[in-house]
């Protein structure tokens, strides 16, 4: 049992993947998801999926919501069959009435799963300009995604916590 411990442990050791820098306290690296980080970063203390923070929000009477962005505030995705939990992307400056830039953790694929993405363009393509439905930044291609992907809107009332780099 013991000596199955120590090969666990040197085999996490030798991952070549890089401990990312989070702020997420607690934290030691490796792959992080969405909800913790956007916890952190955002102030906002709610529980549960992706998915479950809109409804989660209104019950707690801690937080307001709304379809328009604000710095701090966090994006909540719809769950979808391509994404079962939903998904959370913190709110760092508001661009423009139709664009954002957020920071969020595991939203890329492959071997940057798991990984902190900043700094993303987020655009709303919603027909009644309401960021119920966007396109996400994906780095690979330098571009947006061709994906859209339905939101319930904005969650606020945190403070933006500076992470560290």
């Amino acid at each position: 049992m013991i000596l199955m411990l120590a090969v666990l442990g040197l085999a996490a050791c030798g991952s070549s993947r890089g401990t990312p820098r989070t702020g997420v306290p607690g934290y030691a690296g490796g792959d992080i998801s969405c909800v913790p980080y956007a916890r952190t970063r955002s102030g906002i203390d709610l529980q549960g999926d992706a998915w479950e923070w809109w409804d989660a929000a209104a019950r707690s009477g801690r937080y307001d919501r709304s379809r328009r962005p604000r710095t701090g505030s966090v994006l909540v995705f719809m769950r979808t069959y391509r994404n079962r939990t939903g998904h959370l992307s913190v709110v760092t400056r508001v661009v423009s009435p139709r664009e954002i830039r957020v920071d969020h953790a595991n939203w890329a694929s492959g071997r940057n799963r798991g990984r902190i993405a900043r700094d993303q363009p987020v655009i709303d393509v919603s027909p009644n300009n309401d960021w119920s439905l966007v396109r996400v930044w994906y780095p690979p291609v330098n571009d947006f995604g061709q994906s859209t992907y339905p939101t319930f809107g904005f969650v606020h009332g945190g403070t933006l916590v500076a992470e560290a780099r």
